[in-house]
């Protein structure tokens, strides 16, 4: 085996593919590694069991290592509605469990500023972030979806009775922490066309946004209110979502639209937008939310709405140009 050879192959072991083939000149061998995604920690771990690598070999007497990082672009998928209690923060949740799923490497944001509910929905309360290089590091979940929320920054129960700048600058914490090789961000907004969508609009552009609404009539005037808001700042809508869209009753099975039935549908079709599915009003759903189990992430029934609606989002983030991400 030529000198060269014990090289790559000494690399290989430790790095993998992400390393250039290395140069030996004179005793010295050259490395350039690859680091994209990966914190400062792993990558000086990274150098490290590179550069001992080499120097085991007896040809090799210096090593001299570059690290090199290629900016990812990472996409927001932001999930709004008109108005609170439509269970947007359950969806936000289970689609990014879902797409969790699916291989993609997704975050999630809390940006309900002033009512944070992602810790109790993916059982993360408690667990607080830390932060390195002034960056907050997302917190780990036991469904692959690392997390950040103001919840996890405030003592519970505590109101947070910020104005717009205040809130602006807690969203920026959030978006700007340390994702790491996060593909896809999705950000489950505050309900309504306040501060924090302008901030987030003006800042953090979105890639698409993700409307909620239950079927009744004051729902819609409110989803209505918050598609206008994206589509004056020109970001692709990538669907309409009806939540709390009937109910069997577990007892003599019969079902009943308590919220109406099909106005989210109707809405899309009269703003052509699509429609991407319905998510019952399931006693199940509610359990498991409270719960901390997200029922995206098992294959039950109370978990297929979820899947079938972040089906369409995948599909969405494929075909849409520059989905190599």
């Amino acid at each position: 085996m030529s000198d060269t050879d014990k090289l790559h192959a000494a690399i290989a072991r430790i790095v993998g593919s992400r390393a250039a083939p290395p140069r030996l000149q004179d005793g010295r061998a050259s490395l350039i590694l690859d680091v994209t995604g990966l914190d400062q920690k792993t990558r000086d771990a990274m150098a490290e069991a590179a550069r001992q690598a080499l120097l085991a070999l007896p040809e090799v007497t210096e090593v001299r290592i570059a690290m090199t990082s290629e900016k990812r672009e990472r996409r927001i998928i932001a999930v709004g509605s008109g108005k609170g209690g439509v269970g947007k923060s359950t969806l936000a949740a289970n689609l990014a469990v879902a797409l969790a799923r699916s291989g993609r490497k997704v975050g999630l944001v809390d940006a309900d500023i002033y009512g944070p509910s992602v810790p109790r929905l993916m059982a993360a309360e408690g667990r607080k972030p830390m932060a390195e290089d002034q960056k907050l590091i997302p917190v780990d979940t036991d469904f692959g979806v690392p997390i950040l929320s103001m919840g996890q920054l405030v003592k519970p129960g505590q109101a947070i009775a910020w104005r717009g700048p205040m809130a602006g600058n807690a969203l920026g914490q959030l978006l700007d922490a340390a994702w790491g090789d996060t593909e896809v961000l999705v950000v489950d907004l505050p309900p309504g066309t306040g501060d924090v969508q302008l901030s987030m609009i003006s800042k953090w552009k979105p890639a698409g946004a993700v409307i909620v609404s239950t079927p009744q009539d004051l729902a819609l005037i409110d989803a209505a209110r918050a598609v206008d808001l994206f589509r004056q700042a020109n970001v692709p809508i990538i669907g309409l979502v009806e939540n709390m869209a009937g109910y069997q009753c577990p007892h003599c099975g019969q079902l009943s639209d308590p919220f109406g039935a099909g106005g989210a549908q109707a809405a899309a079709a009269a703003m052509e937008l699509p429609f991407l599915g319905r998510i019952p009003l399931e006693i199940a759903i509610r359990q498991a939310s409270d719960a901390g189990r997200p029922p995206a992430a098992e294959d039950g029934f109370a978990g297929a709405p979820f899947r079938a609606i972040a089906a369409q989002l995948l599909d969405w983030l494929d075909r849409k140009p520059g989905a190599d991400v």
